[in-house]
């Protein structure tokens, strides 16, 4: 697989994280502006954002729990060597999730919905790691598409 191939879905991922930081960044900025909230009320990181505002920040938190193992994944499997065919479906499908998972945290926020989309996620990043780990353990690569 090429540079481009296996770093493309962790470039949606870290878009994805932008687009939530500057929303995030607008919607405080907003609330500051029209007095719904003073500096003394989240000084100390006290929830006291309107809630759309709080739904879109604890989305952008959100990009820094799982994604951070799927970063640190991409950049091994990528300097390994295995980073084939396989590992970039995979990384497709995890990041397709996270996407639907961070479209419904800011919208309906139904967490019945929500807590699907992040499990799966989680399940296919782990699947992901547990097919590094065998291939670089038994020194293989499946799927390399090379």
């Amino acid at each position: 697989m090429t540079l481009r191939d296996v770093l493309l879905p962790l470039f949606v991922e870290v878009i994805l994280t932008f687009a939530l930081m500057f929303w995030m960044a607008a919607l405080r900025g907003r609330d500051f502006k029209s007095g719904a909230v003073n500096a003394q009320d989240i000084a100390l990181r006290e929830p006291n954002w309107p809630a759309d505002t709080r739904q879109v920040a604890y989305s952008f938190s959100n990009q820094f729990e799982l994604p951070v193992l799927f970063y640190v994944l991409t950049i091994l499997a990528y300097f390994t060597h295995h980073a084939g065919t396989l590992f970039v479906i995979l990384a497709w499908i995890f990041v397709l999730f996270r996407v639907l998972h961070a479209y419904v945290h800011v919208t309906s926020n139904n967490v019945n919905i929500r807590g699907p989309l992040f499990g799966i996620s989680a399940i296919v990043l782990l699947i992901m790691w547990l097919i590094f780990m065998i291939q670089v353990l038994t020194n293989t690569i499946l799927l390399t598409g090379t």
